[in-house]
């Protein structure tokens, strides 16, 4: 049943670690440019309405949800499987540098953004300090998430020990 069970988990998670790496990609490569192109007072209304439309259940569940599979692939991968650090290495990777880095380096510059009026002198300077602070974080939790998913994926293909 563990084996089963881990299997499993680390197939879902492999899932979602690309899933989310794949939505911070495109941020990172193409939407955080085309915002930045726009007057400031246009990306940054742009971006506060993105910062409230993200919070749905289509975004938060592959996001959290493999935040809690991630924390049970450290365990699972530390304590049932201590041969195959490719599991809780990948759990570390989307942990640390995706969730944490969301919670700690992307969320507070999007609350800060949240805040002001997209108009004012003072959007005008968090804009240009904000689009390229949050974007070189996205750069991290893209890595992170990518290199869990590749990660996941050689666990599997070496099989779950």
């Amino acid at each position: 049943m563990t084996q089963r069970l881990l299997v499993g988990v680390t197939f879902v998670a492999t899932l979602g670690c690309g899933l989310i790496g794949g939505v911070f990609f495109a941020f990172s490569t193409f939407v955080m440019g085309a915002l930045s192109r726009l007057p400031a007072p246009q990306g940054i209304a742009a971006m506060q309405s993105i910062n409230v439309v993200v919070l749905n259940p289509r975004f938060l569940t592959p996001f959290v949800g493999t935040a809690l599979l991630s924390a049970f692939l450290v365990v699972g991968g530390l304590f049932l499987r201590p041969g195959n650090a490719f599991l809780w290495i990948a759990g570390l990777l989307y942990l640390a540098g995706t969730f944490l880095v969301t919670m700690v380096c992307n969320v507070p510059r999007n609350d800060a953004l949240a805040v002001v009026d997209p108009l004012s002198a003072e959007a005008a300077r968090l804009w240009s300090a904000y689009v390229p602070g949050w974007t070189l974080w996205n750069h991290v939790r893209t890595a992170a998430a990518l290199a869990a998913s590749a990660l996941l994926t050689l666990a599997l293909r070496a099989g779950i020990r």
